[in-house]
């Protein structure tokens, strides 16, 4: 039987400041907690800090979005590859809000999955 997972997904919410609190204490409530994959997604400017802050943990890092292109002249946009070597191991792809706000369709998702799986990473589809 597969382990359930738990995904904290922060949204744009936590400075690097917060973010290091919030690890923290997250850090003291679950170490040794193996019930379920625990899986933190803090904004895109916290990434670093939050792989150094769980290394050797039980918290996996995981990002809240991905661009469809391996790279390219895509201001702002983040790659899989990007995300792959920072330490992601999964990326929330398809979230209600992207699909609202950006018009973000199920097509670009399925170009994204297909992205992050060639990287490694594990996407969280929501459908």
């Amino acid at each position: 039987m597969r382990k359930p997972l738990i995904v904290g997904n922060w949204k744009m919410n936590k400075t690097v400041t917060e973010s290091i609190a919030l690890i923290k204490d997250l850090l003291d409530l679950i170490t040794g907690y193996q019930e379920t994959e625990v899986v933190i997604c803090p904004p895109f400017t916290s990434l670093w800090v939050a792989r150094e802050l769980i290394e050797g943990s039980n918290i996996f890092l995981g990002a809240q979005n991905v661009y469809f292109q391996k790279e390219g002249p895509y201001t702002g946009e983040i790659s899989a590859r990007m995300l792959q070597n920072i330490g992601c191991s999964y990326v929330i792809l398809g979230h209600s809000e992207r699909r609202e706000y950006f018009q973000e369709t199920s097509q670009e998702v399925a170009k994204k999955v297909h992205q992050v799986l060639a990287y490694g990473v594990k996407p969280i589809v929501c459908v």
